[in-house]
């Protein structure tokens, strides 16, 4: 038997320590989980946002690389393009949301110059460069979105199980030795209390 839950006032004094500390715990979960709720939903709709400009900033990229490859030619647009370094600027930072780490990507727009004299080339070609370096830069965004949403989705369903945890099992644990140690030390005393009453009348 454990001896925590043996009928003592010291007992009783540890049992209530923990039933506070349990129900401290599961409101600190409860609350962490609604602030991480509130993020998601809020990063969910900032995906779909940015969705939705990838989606036409490649229809107009694609059109604007169509029409370069028509006024230049395409072997001068391939050739243009094997010019263009590998992007290597690109840096990922972490903030923590309640303890989770969410990162935040960074890209140096020094590198997204373009790599051709604009007097070589027709402005089509210099439009569709445009239109590459804005759907880098929204995929970038929709990547570290997409990646934030999971950390934190993960996250919750964690803190759910351990609020679940202390909702369902620890707290009512507590509860449920708190309520016997007080009805056994009651009844201790209600005991105590007639043997008393028994030894006066005896001396009496």
């Amino acid at each position: 038997m454990d001896p925590t839950t043996f009928p003592t006032k010291g007992n009783l004094m540890l049992a209530r320590n923990s039933l506070s500390l349990s129900r401290m715990g599961y409101d600190l979960m409860d609350r962490k989980r609604n602030i991480l709720i509130r993020e998601i939903t809020e990063l969910i709709q900032k995906a779909a946002d940015v969705q939705s400009q990838i989606d036409e900033t490649f229809r107009s990229a694609y059109a604007a690389l169509q029409k370069a490859n028509i006024e230049n030619g395409i072997s001068r647009v391939e050739l243009i393009a094997g010019t263009i370094p590998v992007d290597e600027s690109i840096r990922v930072k972490t903030r923590s949301v309640m303890g989770v780490e969410i990162p935040l990507v960074e890209s140096s727009e020094a590198d997204m110059k373009p790599t051709y004299a604009f007097y070589s080339a027709r402005n089509s070609l210099e439009e569709a460069r445009a239109a590459f370096v804005r759907v880098k830069e929204l995929t970038l965004q929709l990547s570290m979105i997409e990646n934030a949403a999971y950390r934190l989705a993960m996250n919750i369903k964690r803190t759910q199980k351990r609020a679940n945890a202390l909702q369902n099992i620890t707290i009512p644990h507590y509860e449920q030795l708190v309520h016997d140690i007080s009805d056994a030390l009651e009844e201790k005393e209600r005991e105590e209390f007639t043997r008393l009453k028994v030894i006066k009348r005896g001396l009496a």
